[in-house]
């Protein structure tokens, strides 16, 4: 008998579908979609920021350590450090980079008077002409041998 009733149980549970969450339309799949695009992109520029910095510091420092030693601690000479100059030049250049291009896709999107992505794509394809696709690229030919185009010649 307790095995019927647990699967009656079951049976009545697996018919019930309010419990279920209701697909993701077309515009929240796109939505996420270009938040995951997004999220990839500034974890790929963060992890060549800190790349580039890292083996700038380690390279300078194996060329010359007494140097680099002296440009890490703020001495009489010079009130302020080589290393904190460093950091405080490129916070202010990233700051102004970023607002730089903040400002310039702003003032583009106001200039074209658009009002989404979708819009934007098909203004600036009305600006240039299109790529005239090749045959072989229409037909999906085979993919370039990557490693014969960067050997040595």
């Amino acid at each position: 008998g307790h095995l019927m009733r647990a699967d009656r149980i079951n049976m009545e549970t697996a018919g019930d579908t309010s419990r279920k969450k209701p697909a993701p339309n077309k515009d929240q799949r796109d939505k996420l979609q270009i938040l995951k695009g997004a999220a990839f992109l500034a974890a790929g520029a963060s992890a060549g920021v800190a790349l580039g910095f890292g083996s700038t510091l380690a390279l300078a420092k194996k060329r010359n350590p007494e140097w680099f030693s002296k440009g890490v601690m703020a001495t009489a000479a010079a009130p302020e450090s080589g290393a904190s100059l460093a950091l405080r030049a490129l916070g202010w250049g990233s700051l102004l980079s970023c607002c730089g291009v903040g400002v310039l896709g702003f003032a583009l999107w106001k200039i074209l008077g658009v009002h989404d992505l979708t819009q934007l794509r098909l203004k600036m394809a009305s600006f240039f002409p299109s790529v005239p696709r090749s045959a072989e690229s229409a037909a999906g030919a085979a993919r370039p041998d990557w490693d014969a185009s960067f050997k040595p010649k």
